[in-house]
């Protein structure tokens, strides 16, 4: 039934210019469109994917990751992040171990986790393995 359909990220955001100003200025994302008066960002990666940026009381709420963010070279694109003043977050999780913020997940590759301005937990890793 959705074998064929796409799939999208809807990020929560207490503050849109705040949240504007985060995924501009930390993350180098610009919003490709803005719905009016929703208070919604429309971003679009040069690897083909989109999310959107909605205003809502409820960001940051999510205990969880909300969206991964597949890179070539994790350690690189945590060491940007940091270099800009973002902390990497650590998790006790069986099995895997932590350079500086970024987990090595043996066969899964490596990721790292982070917070946007609204408290959103987000990831950047090596994408999911094939098979």
């Amino acid at each position: 039934m959705l074998t064929s359909a796409s799939v999208t990220a809807n990020i929560p955001a207490a503050d849109i210019a705040r949240a504007r100003s985060f995924y501009a200025d930390t993350l180098g994302l610009k919003p490709a469109s803005e719905v009016g008066d929703a208070g919604m960002l429309i971003y679009r990666t040069d690897g083909g994917t989109m999310f959107s940026v909605y205003q809502t009381d409820y960001a940051g709420q999510a205990g969880h990751t909300i969206a991964q963010f597949h890179v070539a070279d994790v350690v690189a694109e945590a060491r940007a992040l940091q270099a800009k003043g973002v902390a990497l977050e650590t998790y006790d999780m069986p099995g895997v171990s932590w350079d500086d913020g970024v987990a090595d997940m043996g066969g899964m590759g490596k990721a790292a986790w982070f917070k946007d301005s609204e408290g959103n937990t987000l990831c950047i890793d090596s994408g999911f393995p094939e098979g």
